[in-house]
Parts: C-alpha cells; sequence; structure tokens
C-alpha cells in the first residue's frame, strides 16, 4: 500500500510540474471558418498541452445562438495568428499591422462556392451583376479575381464587386446577386434552396489560403522556433482528428460555434474535408497573387517573403504527420 501511496504521489508530483512547466501562447482566430476548426479541436481536446503549450485563445464574435466567446476586443501581440496568407500579403502592402509570415496551410486551393439568387442557373448569369465579396484585401477578394480571369471579364466593368456582403443573409436582403460563399455560408445556402453557380474547388487553383501565421521577427528567436514547432504538431493532430472523426468535429462546431442544426454543420464539414491535409504552405498560391492584379508595391517583394516551409518540412521528414493520421482518433 505504501508503494501504491508513492507512485500515486510520484504521478501527482509529475502532473504537477508539467502543469507549471506550460508555456504560454496566445493565438487569434481572425474568423470562424471551418479553416480553423482544427485549432479548435487540439485547443479542446489539451492537445496543445501534451506539447507543453498553455494556449490562451481569441474568437470573433459568434454568428449561432450559444456559440462560446472570448474576451471582447481584439488580442493584443498574438505569438500566432489564423487566417488567410492572402489577407496577409495585402495587410503587408497597406502597412497595416505586423509583417507576417505563413509557417502552415490548412487551405491551398480555392474552394468557396459561388452562389446566387434563386433563378440564376449558371456564372454566366453574373456578368452585369453585383458580386458580394468580404473585402478586396480577403480570400474573397482572390476569388473574384481568379473568376474575372477565367470568364475573361474586367471587375467593375463587367460586374461590380460589393464588399460586405459575404454572407448569406447579406444575399437574402437583397445587396448582392450573387457572392463568394465560405463553408458556413453556402451550408446555409444549400439547405433553402439557392443555385451553387459555380464550384471553384473545381477550378484546381491554388490561393494562399488559411494558415499559421507569425511576426518574422518574433519567429526568428530559437526558442520560439521551437514553440512553432510544437504549435503546429497540436494543429497537425487537430487537423487528422477532423479527417477521420466527424462526430467529434460535429461536436466542436457545435461547442465553439453553436452550430447545432445537423444538416448545416454536415455541410459545413463536407467542404472542410477539401482542406489540405498536409498543411505545407502554399507556395503556389503566393506566387500567383503577383500576377492576379493586386497593388503594383507587390512587385517589391518575392513569393518567399511571405511563407516558410521549413517547420512543416521538419515534421514531415521526422513523419510526424503521417503518425498523426494514423494515430487520430
Amino acid at each position: 500500500m505504501r508503494t501504491l501511496a508513492i507512485v500515486a504521489l510520484s504521478g501527482a508530483l509529475a502532473a504537477a510540474q508539467a502543469q507549471q512547466t506550460l508555456v504560454p501562447v496566445k493565438v487569434e482566430l481572425i474568423t470562424r471558418a471551418v479553416s480553423k476548426t482544427p485549432v479548435l479541436i487540439a485547443y479542446d481536446r489539451g492537445i496543445y498541452k501534451k506539447y507543453g503549450l498553455d494556449v490562451t485563445l481569441w474568437l470573433p464574435p459568434g454568428e449561432y445562438p450559444g456559440a462560446i466567446e472570448t474576451t471582447t476586443g481584439r488580442m493584443e501581440n498574438p505569438d500566432f495568428s489564423v487566417d488567410g496568407g492572402v489577407p496577409m500579403v495585402t495587410a503587408i502592402l497597406a502597412n497595416r499591422g505586423p509583417k507576417r509570415l505563413t509557417i502552415a496551410t490548412t487551405d491551398c486551393d480555392v474552394r468557396f462556392n459561388i452562389v446566387g439568387q434563386k433563378g440564376m442557373k449558371s456564372l454566366e448569369d453574373v456578368k452585369g451583376k453585383r458580386l458580394g465579396i468580404s473585402n478586396d484585401g480577403a480570400m474573397t477578394g482572390f476569388i473574384y479575381r481568379v473568376m474575372a480571369k477565367r470568364m475573361g471579364w474586367t471587375p467593375g466593368k463587367d460586374f461590380t464587386v460589393v464588399e460586405r456582403a459575404q454572407r448569406f443573409d447579406d444575399l437574402k436582403a437583397g445587396k448582392a446577386d450573387a457572392f463568394v460563399a465560405d463553408d458556413r455560408y453556402m451550408a446555409q445556402a444549400a439547405k433553402e434552396g439557392y443555385p451553387v453557380l459555380a464550384d471553384t474547388s473545381k477550378w484546381n487553383q491554388r490561393i494562399a489560403g488559411n494558415g499559421v501565421r507569425v511576426e518574422r521577427t518574433w519567429i526568428m528567436d530559437p526558442k520560439h522556433r521551437d514553440l512553432a514547432i510544437r504549435f503546429l504538431k497540436g494543429t497537425v493532430e487537430g487537423m487528422a482528428i477532423y479527417m477521420n472523426n466527424r462526430e467529434e468535429t460535429l461536436r466542436v462546431l457545435a461547442k465553439y460555434h453553436g452550430i447545432k442544426d445537423r444538416q448545416v454543420a454536415n455541410g459545413i464539414y463536407e467542404e472542410g474535408l477539401k482542406m489540405s491535409r498536409r498543411m505545407e504552405p502554399c507556395v503556389q498560391g503566393f506566387k500567383d497573387m503577383f500576377v492576379m492584379g493586386y497593388p503594383a508595391a507587390l512587385q517589391q517583394y518575392k513569393p518567399t517573403d511571405f511563407y516558410d516551409e521549413s517547420f512543416m518540412k521538419q515534421l514531415e521528414r521526422e513523419g510526424f504527420v503521417d503518425m498523426a493520421y494514423r494515430t487520430a482518433k
């Protein structure tokens, strides 16, 4: 009995010491799109703690009743910012916020749908009409540029771009005739029978999509590189669980976003299955920004100024990514 007590005490002390050695890190999720869900899964399941990280998470306001809310106002000086490479680049060009690098990507392919008002039949019906997006520097801004190039159209001449009209409710309110719909709004539109004019995932177009972003000066510190590797390990495990366990993912969507409508939740989940499983930074997506009509100031940079492949390459070399998928539950 005395031996068992000593073992139990030793285990408790070890657990306490492990808890004390957790390194605090701050993580912001810029939107609540499905591409952020791997982070939420890892956070909810305590996976980051397994890698010695005590994560403080910031989420933007929820859009569904019962969504978990964090502190008001934006998080100051996050260690990890999770959002698109496209908005990161456009923010740098506009001198908004810190200069960052993408070190991993959950989305490397254009995949949002273009959804129209009822009665519209095809993408050709967008000509001469209004297309809703979030803003010109966002992922949806990249997608309308791709659409214009594919169709041989000139934005502002052949169709009108309407910013801050990216939600399904905006379409229903008549703010636009069609919109670039991310996973959440696509699922809502599908439930109510609105027509998909284009499934952009069939375009085979790379994009500097959602990913893990860090400040360039921050990541130069070797101890921060170690923290980044640990954070990426947790996020890769979260992605593997997403891809392997629908029910667990739907539970997390309900808990953090308040998405309890099973049909909508499943629609969101299905869109998320198009994410980049191996999470390497999307090199071609950054390169393509240089030929998509972004401000001339972009040409003073090189694509390599915006990403660092070495982190995910290290995890691939170590066999970590394959291991995560083999063991995900």
